[in-house]
Parts: C-alpha cells; structure tokens; sequence
C-alpha cells in the first residue's frame, strides 16, 4: 500500500480501546501505529508522575505536541481521551479521518479497575468516567467522520471493521476527501 496522505485517528474515551485495535489495525493496513500517551510517557515519564509533578497543563502542552508529531507521520494515530480538549489539536484533526470508539459504562467498568489513570483517582472512578464521558461526547462527536462500539463481540471484528472503513477512506480521490 502506498503510505496515505491522512492519518486514521482514533479518539474515545478512557478504556474504549483506542490502542488495542490501533494496533491491529496498523498491522492488518500494512502502516505504523502511534499512540499519542506512549509518546509523552517515552519522552516524560508516566502519565500518572507528570501530573503529579508537573500538573495537567503541562501534561496536555505534551500531549498536543505529541499528537502533532503523530499525524505527521499519518498511519494509525490513537490519541488519549482528552487530547481532544486542545482547539489545535482540534484544528489538525480536521484534515484527518478521524474514528470515534465508544464503550458502555457496564464494559468500561471491568477496563479501568484498579487505574492509575490520573483522572480517574476518585472515591467512585466510574462516576468520574461518566462525568468525564459527558463533558466530553460533544467534542468527540462534531469530530467524528465515523463511530464504532467496542462494547461486545471480539475486539477483531471491531478492527475487521475500522480497516474496511479506512481503506475506503483512503482510496478516495482528492476532490473527494476535501468535500468529507
């Protein structure tokens, strides 16, 4: 395959599964992977130490670089759940195609038990899931040119399915891909 003019971003909340079916999907198109928080954790440190010691604006300035770098190299781009927050990495997604992967809360729960995910350090780390999920479902949505569940069934067809919609995405010509 030659290499694509757009990456194929994938966006969703925490535990939705944006780096297992990445992954995959890379393989199965033949592309690279990156995934935005592996970035900032190889060249910072972990996500749960540079909020600690740095704070989250310092976390999110690493992470909108991180997500740059990453849809510059086009592929699979899996960014973390809140990345979306930054209006430049909002911008930059527009001339992407960007994949929302959604998960029910009953799915998510068993996903994120005993985190160390930042955001989610609570007395109910599903209530504060949820309360996240909400802020952030507007965004996640106006961004989306396609949405799929990772709640039931095999992740793989989940995968199966992201590569169909990405090689047809790709294959479009280029007065087609600006009109999306």
């Amino acid at each position: 395959m030659t290499a694509p003019r757009r990456a194929i971003v994938l966006i969703g909340p925490m535990g939705a599964g944006k780096t297992s079916i990445g992954r995959r999907a890379a393989k199965a198109l033949g592309v690279e992977f990156y995934d935005s928080d592996i970035a900032v954790v190889r060249a910072h440190g972990p996500i749960e130490q540079i909020f600690a010691e740095h704070g989250e604006e310092q976390f999110r300035e690493w992470e909108r670089e991180a997500v740059l770098e990453g849809l510059s190299r086009r592929g699979i781009v899996a960014l973390g759940g809140g990345a979306v927050l930054d209006p430049l990495t909002r911008t930059a997604l527009a001339e992407h195609h960007v994949v929302l992967l959604t998960v029910q809360p009953r799915v998510v729960a068993s996903r994120i038990r005993d985190t160390n995910r930042p955001l989610l350090q609570s007395d109910d780390a599903m209530a504060r899931w949820t309360e996240i999920l909400q802020a952030r479902r507007p965004i996640y949505e106006e961004l989306a040119d396609v949405t799929f569940d990772t709640s039931s069934g095999p992740l793989q067809s989940v995968t199966e399915a992201i590569v169909h919609w990405a090689n047809t995405a790709w294959a479009h010509g280029p007065q087609q891909e600006e009109s999306e």
